[in-house]
C-alpha cells in the first residue's frame, strides 16, 4: 500500500473532526433552527466567522487530500516536504478555528436580554444564565457547540502535529542515510519542531485565558 495505516487512521480522523465542526458551525449560525435570527444579524459573532466551515473544515479536507495524494505520488524528500507544509496549513487553519472557539464561548452569546430601560440585541455584561429571551435556549447553544468546535479543532491541532513530527522523523532518517551533512539534516526537523512548540505555546496561553473568562461568566 502505497499510504500507511498510520497516516490513514490520521486522515480518516481529520476528516471526521472536520465534519463535526462544519456542523457545529451551520447549527451555530441557526439558533433554534430558524434561519431569521442570521438573516437579521442576530447571531453570536465568533459564529458568523464560520471558522468551522473554512479554517477546520474545507481547509483540512483539502490538506488531508494533498497529504493522502504526495504519500502516495511519490516517496522522496521533497514529498516529504511537502507532507509537512501541507500539515503546517492544517495545523494554523485548525488552530485558529480553536481560538475563534472559546473566544465565543468566553465572549457569550448575542442574544434579546434585559436592560434598565427596554430589551436590547447585544452580548450581555452580566451573567448568561437567565438573562437572554431570545434566541431561546442560545446559552447552552453556544456553550456546547463552541465546546465541540473547539475540541474537534483541538484535537486535529493535536494529530497534525503529530503527523509534522512523524514526517520529520521520516524524512530526517532519509537524509541521515544519504550523505547530506548531519548538521543539515538536523535543520528542518528541528526548525519545524520550535516553531510548532512556539505556536503551541501562544495558542495555549490564549486558549487559558479564554477559558477562565468563560468560567467567570457562569454563576
Amino acid at each position: 500500500m502505497c499510504v500507511s495505516r498510520c497516516l490513514q487512521s490520521v486522515a480518516v480522523s481529520l476528516v471526521a473532526l472536520a465534519i463535526i465542526c462544519i456542523l457545529s458551525n451551520i447549527l451555530l449560525l441557526i439558533p433554534e433552527l430558524k434561519i431569521h435570527f442570521l438573516m437579521e444579524g442576530h447571531v453570536t459573532r465568533e459564529a458568523t466567522w464560520v471558522t468551522g466551515l473554512w479554517g477546520s473544515g474545507l481547509v483540512v479536507c483539502v490538506c488531508v487530500c494533498h497529504v493522502l495524494y504526495d504519500a502516495c505520488g511519490n516517496d522522496d524528500n521533497c514529498s516529504m516536504l511537502c507532507q509537512v507544509v501541507y500539515s503546517c496549513v492544517c495545523l494554523l487553519a485548525a488552530g485558529f478555528c480553536s481560538l475563534v472557539s472559546f473566544t465565543g464561548l468566553s465572549q457569550g452569546p448575542h442574544c434579546l436580554y434585559n436592560t434598565t430601560s427596554t430589551p436590547v440585541w447585544g452580548v450581555p455584561l452580566t451573567l448568561w444564565s437567565g438573562v437572554c429571551l431570545k434566541p431561546r435556549g442560545v446559552v447552552q447553544w453556544n456553550v456546547v457547540l463552541f465546546s465541540v468546535m473547539g475540541g474537534a479543532s483541538g484535537l486535529q491541532t493535536v494529530l497534525c502535529s503529530a503527523n509534522i513530527l512523524n514526517s520529520d522523523q521520516s524524512q530526517y532518517r532519509a537524509l541521515s542515510s544519504s550523505q547530506t551533512s548531519p548538521l543539515l539534516s538536523l535543520t528542518i526537523p528541528l526548525s519545524v519542531f520550535v516553531s510548532f512548540l512556539c505556536l503551541w505555546t501562544r495558542e495555549t496561553c490564549c486558549l487559558s485565558h479564554a477559558l477562565a473568562g468563560s468560567l467567570h461568566r457562569f454563576p
